[in-house]
């Protein structure tokens, strides 16, 4: 009969089978070594897990889980794009660019919350603080919301 190597408990066969401590909390904590997991495939649908053992990492870096779409080393060669031949009936048209204003990196409750915050005293730090966002942020986002809102 198996025996705990932490408090010399005996072991039920099953878990004999895999571990050599018991499952108190106390043996547990002593003996248990924490896996690390890489995720490997991350996408919309799902997303896949790894434990990373020695396999997993000589997996890794032979490039085992490289997304085909995203690695020409894992293709069988260069891939070829067709040429486009312009249409003869067709002129090409150009417009000129339209600029694009970058869209803000918070949300407009966060905005909003940034707003309320400041006009009641709190400063640019204190707000990032609550907010979780850098002060920068914090001083976009109340002034945006101040040309927003008319005070």
């Amino acid at each position: 009969m198996a025996h705990c190597v932490t408090c010399g408990v005996e072991l039920h066969p099953e878990r004999a089978e895999r571990y050599d401590y018991c499952p108190r909390r106390e043996c547990r904590e002593e003996n248990a070594k924490p896996l690390t997991i890489a995720a490997v495939a991350v996408n919309k649908a799902a997303d896949q897990y790894l434990v990373l053992n020695d396999q997993a990492k000589e997996d890794l870096a032979a490039g085992k889980y490289q997304g085909q779409r995203k690695s020409s080393s894992v293709t069988d060669g260069p891939r070829h794009k067709r040429a486009r031949t312009p249409s003869p009936t067709r002129k090409p048209t150009r417009h000129p660019p339209t600029p694009q204003r970058p869209r803000p990196s918070w949300t407009k409750s966060q905005e909003d919350l940034a707003l309320i915050y400041s006009t009641r005293g709190m400063r640019p730090d204190e707000i990032a603080e609550r907010l979780g966002v850098s002060r920068y942020t914090v001083t976009q986002m109340v002034l945006a919301a101040k040309s927003r809102v008319k005070l």
